[in-house]
């Protein structure tokens, strides 16, 4: 038996009306607390009314309470929910305002790393620069010196410059300059050349030895006069005044050059032994030179005498008159073509030099030939040294 049962039976034993079965189907089933209330409202005053209705009212008021007590959890859910959401919304934005941060911090680096590497390269552009300027400036550096060094070559030699306007504009040229480096590097050679042929004749070398020795002095003689040849198109008078050749040269110039006759003449001493038939044929070659010397001075002379003449003669009227001027170009132009023709002087002296030398290896021996250009080669070495110590004398 159960609760319920013990229940409805206590109350049927006890014969007391107690309240229906709330489960019993067909019975109605009322409260005792409404019934006694509609019995009392039945029987009671009005004044109890309104005790009933305040009664009501206060169980609706804590109904209401009651039910708003889930109201305040709804809300105070819904104020979580809100809290939740703004929470989150800040969450992004914090979210990408970092991820914009981020693309900005990246788009500035991206920046940065452009602008190192437009600095590497400029510097590195840079240094390109410096470098071959350097190199500009060695190589320059490198062409003065050679410059300083031939200039200094030529000094030794006796090729000075004179500060007048007439040698200045003699020496502008660029055939006088070009001959003058020429010939420094011509003496240079022939020094090399030389001292070659001084070792083999010490060391006794044999005839075939010295043979083509000597044919690469001569052939280097040869080389002087074809240079000399272009330098004379070019300055005739540079040739003429001697400035490439030491002062002390100068003393003994002849047309640009040496007196065949007169080294000729040096050279017989120094040859001694020569047989009676080596004697003759020197002393031949030494008249025949000094015939052809004597007639190119004598043409030389003539030329002088031939030019003074033309340029004096002719009227010493007024220089502003057209017949004046005429007269004045036409002198020009006559003296113009009579020192056209110093370049042949030149050309006929050099002539004479070199078939001297041919001249005198065909009549002296290999040996003795070679004893000779080493005797020739030794006067005018003496006479730059002269030069030298000249212009080194101490001066009062």
């Amino acid at each position: 038996m159960n609760y319920y049962d013990t229940v409805l039976n206590s109350a049927g034993e006890s014969g007391q009306a107690g309240p229906s079965n709330p489960f019993h189907l067909g019975t109605p089933y009322k409260p005792q607390s409404v019934v006694s209330i509609e019995s009392q409202s039945l029987k009671s005053p009005k004044g109890q009314l309104s005790n009933l209705v305040s009664g009501d009212t206060e169980n609706w008021e804590e109904s209401s309470m009651a039910d708003a007590s889930p109201r305040t959890d709804i809300s105070t859910d819904v104020d979580t929910d809100d809290k939740n959401q703004r929470f989150d919304r800040n969450q992004y934005a914090i979210q990408v305002a970092s991820d914009s941060s981020d693309r900005s911090k990246d788009k500035s680096d991206q920046k940065t790393l452009r602008r190192l590497a437009q600095n590497r390269e400029a510097a590195r552009k840079s240094r390109l620069r410096k470098k071959a300027y350097v190199q500009q400036l060695e190589s320059s550096r490198l062409k003065l010196t050679q410059l300083e060094q031939e200039l200094q070559r030529a000094r030794q030699q006796g090729i000075f410059i004179s500060s007048s306007g007439d040698q200045a504009h003699s020496m502008s040229g660029n055939g006088a300059m070009a001959f003058d480096v020429e010939y420094a590097r011509w003496l240079e050679e022939q020094n090399r050349q030389i001292n070659e042929l001084r070792s083999a004749v010490n060391s006794h070398a044999s005839d075939t030895e010295l043979r083509i020795i000597v044919d690469g002095i001569l052939a280097h003689y040869e080389e002087i006069f074809r240079l000399k040849g272009v330098a004379a198109k070019a300055d005739v008078f540079h040739l003429l005044s001697g400035m490439w050749k030491t002062p002390a040269e100068r003393c003994f110039l002849w047309l640009g050059g040496f007196r065949s006759s007169e080294l000729l003449k040096l050279l017989v001493n120094q040859l001694e032994p020569l047989t009676e038939q080596q004697l003759v044929g020197i002393t031949n070659l030494q008249q025949s030179s000094q015939q052809a010397e004597d007639a190119l001075s004598q043409g030389m002379e003539a030329l002088q005498q031939s030019l003074a003449e033309t340029l004096s003669s002719g009227s010493l009227g007024s220089s502003g008159s057209s017949g004046n001027v005429a007269n004045y170009m036409g002198q020009m132009a006559m003296a113009m073509g009579k020192l056209g023709t110093l370049e042949g002087f030149i050309r006929q002296a050099d002539n004479l030099r070199q078939q001297t030398l041919q001249q005198m290896h065909r009549i002296l021996t290999t040996r003795q030939s070679a004893r000779a250009l080493l005797a020739i080669h030794d006067y005018f070495s003496r006479l730059r040294a002269l030069s030298s110590l000249w212009l080194a004398r101490p001066r009062e």
